[in-house]
């Protein structure tokens, strides 16, 4: 992986939720945020065709199967389209799109949606899973996702789920992404990446806390978010460098997104029911 070359001065930022200070790296500089209305909003996913994000909105118990989940469209601008262009989901979490279709977790199962119709398509049940998070799709359209609960990370191919990883060094694993023919892996140990053509896996980066929303920076770097409101850029040969720090407000960072093309760093806070967009000014 290319060294990433940066050094990053922590600021603080005045401007917080609940009266504490929020800690933000001079390499941020905040665009916007929506209004407080996108319950429990744990990711978001950028449709570059369409040029509009996708958020995914718990709106009750992370695990409930009460059917009040949806998912929201948001304009880059921050305005929300449609709040819930997608209903009748129990507790949506991560998302990807390939073909045309929305692919999102929902606690067990993998929910296919038309983008074009927004209609629920297919639901791919997976037997055992009890807590699934994050997707990622590769080139050829098949779908890698994981689970928390069980420390397993499945994949969809030709409409069929099957165990992908299963691995006693991977606990809770949560994003995942692809990349140049592997699937990274951010579990509560680190960094993993597994060889697809093989299932070939080695330890990329350690010691990163737990891990929510795992991006590349385009840099040979990676974007982490730890949930609690630590986001961080972490490499194979630097030590990690703290980008935004919402923790001790009690602004949540979840499953981040990050759109390489325009620098914008997009943060669901999960109990805040909002989405923050932050515009990255230089990572090298």
């Amino acid at each position: 992986m290319k060294k990433p070359q940066f050094t990053i001065l922590l600021i603080l930022s005045g401007l917080t939720m609940f009266g504490q200070d929020i800690i933000m790296s001079d390499k941020l500089e905040k665009v916007w945020e929506t209004p407080d209305v996108l319950k429990i909003c744990e990711s978001v996913c950028y449709d570059a065709e369409r040029d509009v994000l996708f958020v995914s909105c718990i709106n009750g118990n992370p695990t409930g199967k009460d059917g009040s989940g949806y998912i929201a469209q948001v304009s880059l601008e921050g305005e929300i389209i449609n709040k819930k262009w997608v209903s009748g989901l129990d507790a949506p979490k991560g998302m990807g799109i390939f073909n045309g279709k929305l692919y999102v977790t929902d606690i067990d199962n993998l929910v296919e949606i038309d983008i074009n119709t927004a209609k629920i398509e297919n639901r791919f049940p997976v037997d055992g899973a009890k807590f699934l998070n994050d997707v990622t799709i590769d080139p050829k359209g098949d779908i890698y996702f994981s689970d928390m609960g069980t420390d397993l990370v499945h994949k969809l191919s030709n409409g069929k789920v099957e165990m992908f990883l299963d691995n006693p060094e991977i606990s809770n694993p949560n994003g995942v992404l692809y990349e140049n023919g592997d699937i990274v892996v951010g579990t509560k140990n680190g960094i993993f990446a597994v060889r697809i053509s093989d299932g070939k896996m080695w330890h990329i980066v350690k010691k990163t806390g737990g891990i929510d929303g795992l991006k590349s920076d385009g840099n040979g770097s990676y974007i982490i978010s730890d949930w609690k409101g630590k986001i961080q850029l972490v490499s194979t040969e630097e030590k990690p460098v703290i980008l935004l720090d919402t923790s001790e407000t009690g602004i949540n960072a979840a499953d981040i997104e990050y759109i390489e093309k325009t620098n914008l760093l997009l943060v669901p806070t999960f109990g805040a029911n909002r989405v923050m967009a932050y515009k990255v000014l230089d990572f090298k």
